[in-house]
């Protein structure tokens, strides 16, 4: 970090892509702000500093003005603060955006500096992604939980094979929305996930702790883990989540009835990022549907039967900073998860 000797901000901070400002921790007052600060806030650093931090917070929303008030004095006595706040731009329009707060010290005063993050799109998505949820778990399901046992009674008082043939349609469609419902909450919990949940793991040990279930459930299938390399990583539920997806999707979509999956867990040459290789037998994944991912719309088609799944393992493996490729093999699909690799814990003598 470039050292400062007043309360002016230097040079370099112009050329982030973040805004940056100085504040004085005692008063909130703003010192200095780099332009793209200024742009998020609707303000000239000039006008900023005259300013009161209440006069562009939106304090309606999570936090009070005294709450951030209380952030910035605990930032100052290194107790580095991560939070997100709704600002009040010049032009009157609200934003979210993230803040983190870390102690500086300027010419023997202390002070506090603040990086800020427009998180106003995620936000409005997450939000959104929330409501379907709700939806989809409580009013969905519900009438789900009503079509099924509906099916049930009609199969039961049936007199013929085909009124049979139709009640087990009914339950096989109603399970498969139901497990569309678990998909939309599994994406619900990777937008909204934060590093603070995160835990370090041994890749190798999570990768078998998320099959574990998929055993249990499909027993035809041959399900193996290789530790190619060991590596450690930090992440929270959404790995096991985006792993059982990609597996169990080997496993359903395979042609034969006892299918074989690997998840080979190593360190990628390239990057020496933690890479895991899921390697399946299965028909390729039509292009159609890894196309979407990148540019999802109304008519995605999901012939192939993994369409929701793709996208819990995109955005559960990108919620840790990771990322997801798609190859495919002389036989079968490689899907692969690259995450950012973990120091392995001390051994203590």
């Amino acid at each position: 970090m470039p050292v400062q000797t007043d309360d002016t901000l230097p040079a370099q901070y112009e050329q982030l892509h973040i805004g940056v400002a100085l504040y004085d921790p005692e008063t909130a007052s703003l010192l200095d702000a780099n332009e793209r600060l200024e742009e998020l806030l609707g303000y000239p650093t000039r006008t900023l500093r005259r300013l009161s931090v209440d006069e562009y917070s939106a304090n309606t929303y999570d936090y009070s003005c005294p709450q951030l008030r209380r952030n910035f004095r605990a930032a100052a006595d290194d107790a580095p603060q991560t939070f997100r706040w709704r600002v009040k731009r010049g032009d009157g329009t609200l934003v979210w955006v993230q803040i983190h707060l870390s102690a500086l010290t300027v010419g023997g005063r202390q002070r506090v500096l603040a990086e800020v993050r427009d998180i106003e799109a995620y936000t409005t998505a997450s939000q959104r992604i929330g409501l379907i949820s709700r939806i989809m778990r409580h009013n969905l399901r519900n009438d789900l939980t009503v079509i099924s046992g509906r099916a049930e009674h009609v199969d039961a008082l049936a007199d013929s094979g085909q009124i049979r043939d139709h009640a087990a349609k009914i339950r096989q469609t109603a399970r498969r929305i139901d497990r569309m419902t678990d998909s939309v909450r599994q994406i619900e919990r990777a937008t909204t996930a934060t590093a603070a949940h995160r835990h370090r793991h041994r890749a190798a040990a999570s990768a078998e702790d998320a099959v574990g279930g998929l055993r249990e459930e499909y027993p035809s299938a041959d399900i193996t883990v290789t530790e190619v390399a060991e590596m450690w990583f930090r992440v929270d539920g959404t790995f096991p989540q985006a792993l059982s997806h990609a597996v169990e999707n080997g496993i359903v979509h395979a042609d034969r009835p006892d299918p074989s999956v690997e998840v080979r867990v190593g360190e990628s040459p390239n990057t020496g990022r933690v890479e895991i290789a899921v390697r399946d037998e299965c028909p390729p994944i039509p292009a159609v549907e890894i196309d979407a991912l990148e540019t999802p719309g109304e008519n995605t088609s999901t012939a192939h039967g993994t369409g929701v799944g793709l996208f819990v393992i995109k955005w559960s493996i990108e919620s840790l900073g990771g990322e997801v490729t798609f190859q495919r093999r002389d036989e079968g699909n490689e899907i692969g998860f690259l995450l950012p690799p973990a120091s392995p814990p001390e051994i203590r003598a």
